[in-house]
């Protein structure tokens, strides 16, 4: 999307079911399970870019030999550093013993990060700060086996709070910061519990029912026990993706499917869906169950998934992104009068390009039965060049917009950062007819619309077309996001500022007061999570009056050119993705009570003009 926001984090997990001697015969390196990781992690490298993380547990190790290793990194390219960095200790022992490579015994003895057991994760920060203290995996550890525990995961958490006090957990600062350390304390909590119930015997079934029954969010977290023991587990909504793959030799869950796919090189049926609730439960012993450990709940999966966050390389999202760009092609006809003729289309950014061939197809589809139409009418009064010139035409495609280096504004003062700004993306001369042709450019969604007004409308409109018209793959992001995506503040929201614009212009800005008095009565009452009332701020007004605010917004006042925005609707979404009808940033229909919490807390900052994040 032009705008940038923090993707959902990508999590990998392995479990060897072999010894390391099966894999030094059957793949030639007893490396296998790291090389699997590493290939399964860059395959994900899209689900993020603020830091990486892996851990390992050896199974068997003689009592005072440690067994849970942990490396992390916030390196530019974070996961070629780690595994730089395990390459390192490979190379360090191979001077001493050159051929320990051949000696996998030897070799788990000797190097940290041979483990049975392998959790790897990639961050986008969406709480804490950005540095390595905050990149998943965490781990607490304990003289006692049972007791140590390495975890990640893909979720936000909305009731951090509360988790705390449930446990009677005093938190510290760093823990107040993490929606993981949160987690882990609870879950430590009963796994500990359990240990001390059952030594040496313990139920991972029995310490995520009691602990997970507790979080509200979405989440998908895995997670490695001390003694051997592992699990992957899913929140009751589906919210989090959430997939996994099993055959004799290995275990292996990830966020997505094709990740999955290509690491293992094997076929779209053989990888499954975790499905809401589940966890897939490991033994220290290899073996494993697929439990239910929360009651399923209406599924919501996120949406945004299928629009822009899993790699476009799976087949389903792949039709999926397809459909949403083809939905689009109506809209967009009626807009430019059917007129093709005089109508360039292109996208920006490149994450848009397979909704981009969706809207393609339903302008050929159109143009080629405008073809057949005037064939026929014809009858017999053509002749070739005539029937050449018909049958020729195409849909005039262009690559208009350049995504430029990343440009950097650190010897620009404040002031001159918009021009800067502006520059990121660079424009393509002579594709355009000065006054004539309409520019059709599609996006994967809008956010803040701040790129695209700074940008890409500057920059499109040095082509003079006779007006550009942006279409969203997405619908209009109405509400903050608590479940996986850093989008809390609504003053960020394009469609927010729209609205409040229009409450202005039609002099109902009072309904604002009256909503935020209604807000604070209702946190005095402990009943913010009882209703949305942040909906009330768009009831006025139809979907397309807010397109047509957000136009004028998002258009710098020296553009004189027409600027028009097409939303997706809500019912072709769900029509494109429809194993993915989590649309609450859209619809403000929230799966948890949290969500309602979060978005009126969002507004409440908004009127009291806090810039913090609304959970």
């Amino acid at each position: 999307m032009s705008d940038a926001i923090k993707h959902e984090c990508g999590l990998a997990f392995i479990r060897l079911r072999k010894p390391f001697s099966y894999y030094q015969q059957k793949r030639g390196s007893a490396l296998y399970g790291l090389n699997k990781l590493y290939l399964l992690m860059e395959k994900q490298h899209n689900r993020g870019q603020d830091g990486a993380g892996i851990a390992t547990v050896k199974l068997n190790t003689e009592p005072g030999y440690p067994f849970l290793h942990r490396l992390r990194s916030v390196a530019t390219q974070s996961i070629a550093d780690l595994f730089a960095t395990v390459g390192k200790e490979i190379k360090e022992l191979e001077k001493y013993q050159p051929e320990i490579r051949k000696h996998p015994g030897l070799m788990k003895g000797h190097f940290s990060f041979m483990g049975e057991l392998l959790l790897g994760h990639l961050r986008y920060g969406t709480q804490g700060k950005n540095n390595a203290d905050f990149c998943h995996p965490f781990i607490k550890r304990d003289t006692i086996p049972a007791r140590n525990l390495a975890m990640a995961g893909n979720f936000n958490l909305v009731n951090t709070e509360e988790l705390f006090s449930l446990v009677n957990i005093d938190p510290g600062e760093f823990q107040r910061q993490s929606d993981l350390a949160a987690m882990m304390e609870v879950v430590h909590h009963f796994q500990v519990k359990e240990d001390e119930t059952s030594p040496g015997n313990i139920s991972v079934s029995s310490i995520l029912k009691k602990s997970f029954k507790l979080f509200d969010g979405g989440y998908h977290v895995g997670a490695l026990l001390g003694n051997g023991d592992s699990f992957v587990i899913r929140d009751p909504h589906g919210i989090r993706p959430s997939y996994y793959y099993i055959d004799e030799e290995v275990i292996v869950a990830a966020s997505e499917r094709s990740a999955i796919r290509t690491s293992f090189n094997v076929g779209e049926n053989e990888v499954l869906e975790l499905m809401p609730g589940q966890a897939l439960i490991v033994k220290n012993d290899g073996s494993y169950t697929i439990e239910q450990i929360l009651e399923p709940l209406e599924r919501r999966a996120c949406s945004f998934e299928r629009i822009y966050f899993s790699r476009g390389s799976d087949e389903k999202i792949y039709r999926e992104r397809i459909a949403l760009g083809h939905h689009l092609s109506g809209p967009v006809l009626k807009s430019i009068n059917n007129d093709l003729k005089n109508t360039i289309f292109s996208f920006i950014p490149n994450t848009a390009e397979v909704a981009f061939y969706g809207l393609l197809k339903g302008m050929e589809d159109y143009l080629n039965k405008i073809k057949v139409q005037r064939i026929m009418a014809w009858d017999k009064d053509f002749d070739e060049e005539k029937l050449t010139e018909m049958i020729n035409r195409r849909i005039r495609v262009e690559k208009v917009a350049i995504k430029d280096v990343k440009m950097r504004t650190f010897i620009t003062e404040d002031s001159n950062r918009t021009e800067m700004v502006q520059h990121v993306y660079d424009i393509t001369y002579g594709t355009v007819r000065n006054g004539e042709d309409t520019l059709v450019v599609i996006d994967d969604s809008i956010v803040r619309g701040t790129t695209l007004k700074e940008s890409i409308v500057r920059m499109l409109s040095r082509l003079s077309p006779k007006k550009i018209l942006i279409v969203s793959s997405a619908p209009q992001i109405r509400y903050p996001d608590c479940y996986g995506i850093d989008m809390s503040k609504l003053g960020d929201f394009i469609a927010f500022r729209a609205a409040i614009a229009l409450l202005k212009e039609s002099g109902r800005e009072s309904l604002l007061d009256e909503l935020y008095a209604r807000c604070k009565e209702m946190q005095r009452n402990n009943h913010l999570q009882t209703e949305n009332l942040v909906k009330q701020v768009y009831k006025p007004f139809t979907p397309e009056q807010i397109s047509a605010k957000i136009a004028e917004l998002i258009t710098p006042p020296e553009v004189k050119l027409p600027v028009e925005l097409i939303y997706q609707t809500i019912e072709d979404l769900h029509e494109s993705c429809p194993t993915n009808n989590g649309d609450w940033y859209f619809t403000g229909n929230y799966p948890t009570p949290g969500g309602n919490r979060v978005v009126n807390k969002a507004f409440m900052n908004y009127m009291e003009g806090k810039d913090v994040r609304g959970y």
